[in-house]
């Protein structure tokens, strides 16, 4: 079966969940207020693509490319970003919820999470050194193992991080949320 090619089209409305989004490579392209609820992506590439108020929501993203890919107000829940291509893989997240997805064992350095709802999300062995959490909420996620170099929390909330099982060197906190690092000891602070 040939895949398809597509470059700067604009897709408003569809809803992949009832009718067939091509196999292939999509370049360029906007898709706005589209269904991908459990659509089946796989192998499909998407490159410089820009999805707004799309719903993905436990769709399949096996050998899924995307590369610096914008998530405008999406609801990708329960995401296996990990089951992506990870070649060249880059996207940015804007006002998105993410809640009980997986990046584990990815490297994603530099990825911008902005206005972002990461509850549960799984960041075990995951390389985000430098990556930006600017106001997102990341109650419940786990980070173990991963690296989290020169980010940049200073603004995330509801996050529990132990510096012993992670790599922080040079991370970003402000006085308010330092009592993410402090969680397991029990600690008070008023």
């Amino acid at each position: 079966m040939d895949e398809t090619y597509q470059h700067k089209i604009e897709f408003t409305g569809e809803n992949f969940s009832e009718t067939t989004l091509l196999l292939g490579e999509y370049e360029a392209c906007t898709f706005s207020q589209c269904v991908f609820a459990k659509v089946d992506l796989s192998k499909f590439t998407f490159v410089q693509c820009t999805f707004v108020d799309c719903d993905f929501s436990m769709a399949k993203l096996n050998q899924c490319t995307f590369r610096e890919v914008e998530f405008q107000a999406c609801k990708l829940l329960g995401l296996h970003f990990d089951y992506c291509n990870p070649f060249l893989l880059s996207f940015t997240f804007t006002d998105c919820s993410l809640n009980y997805s997986a990046f584990y064992q990815l490297k994603i350095p530099g990825t911008v999470f902005k206005n972002c709802k990461l509850e549960g999300v799984d960041f075990v062995e995951v390389d985000l050194s430098n990556a930006i959490f600017d106001n997102s909420d990341l109650n419940a996620a786990v980070f173990e193992d991963s690296i989290l170099e020169g980010a940049d929390l200073r603004t995330a909330h509801n996050f529990s991080i132990d510096p012993s099982f992670n790599r922080i060197k040079k991370a970003k906190f402000s006085r308010q949320n330092v009592i993410g690092l402090l969680g397991k000891y029990g600690i008070v602070v008023e």
